[in-house]
Formats: C-alpha cells, structure tokens, sequence
C-alpha cells in the first residue's frame, strides 16, 4: 500500500512514519514537505492514503487537500495538524478529508485512523 506523509517539518514526518510502521509495516512511503511537493507526488504515485498538514510553506495544505480531491474525488486524506480549531476540522471535512486528528500522532492513534477512518 502507497502511503504519503506531507509536512514541513521532518521530525513530524519522522513521527507519522514511526507510528505507521508498527501498523502497516509494508507500505511503501512517500514524503513531501510542502502541498506542491504532495500533489506532484501524488499524480505520480496514486497513494492509497495522505497524511496531510495544514500549515506549510508555497503550498498549504488546504490548497494542497483541493487539488488532491480535484484528482481523485475518493482519496483518502487524513490531516493532522497543530491547528485544532474547530473551524479548521470543518473546513477540511467539507473539502473532502476523512478525518483531522492533532499533532503529534501515535501508534495508538494510528491503529484508531485504520480501524475508523479509512476504507482499506
């Protein structure tokens, strides 16, 4: 299973592999630290799922959560992000995410996302 971690941040990203890799140990991963780095990757690779931050540079993650839905209407985008703001959950739900989950993630939240959240 292809799977794309995007966030500016490697130590995040690190965190997000660390806790998919006890859960899905043969994914093959994708990274990309910034939204225009996201939608080329996933153009070119099709992941099954994203992990997407909200706040990086050239491309947010917002812009980068429109595009990626403009591709493939049922990709699976969970986003987690240190903004937490009720308003921001309801904009990436209404944009087409399937869930927003705060940062940092865990092994425990990771298995909840694949129980939950994603149709695999």
């Amino acid at each position: 299973m292809k799977i794309l971690i995007v966030d500016d941040s490697k130590l995040a990203r690190m965190g997000v592999i660390k806790s998919l890799k006890e859960i899905e140990p043969s994914a093959e991963l994708f990274q990309a630290a910034n939204g225009l780095e996201a939608v080329a990757i996933f153009k070119a690779e099709n992941p099954r799922v994203v992990f997407l931050d909200l706040t990086m540079p050239v491309m947010d993650g917002y812009e980068a959560l429109q595009q990626i839905i403009a591709i493939d209407a049922d990709a699976q985008v969970i986003v987690i992000s240190a903004d937490i703001q009720n308003e921001a959950k309801q904009r990436v739900l209404k944009a087409g995410a399937r869930n927003m989950y705060p940062k940092p993630i865990n092994e425990e939240k990771m298995l909840q996302i694949f129980q939950q959240d994603l149709l695999i």
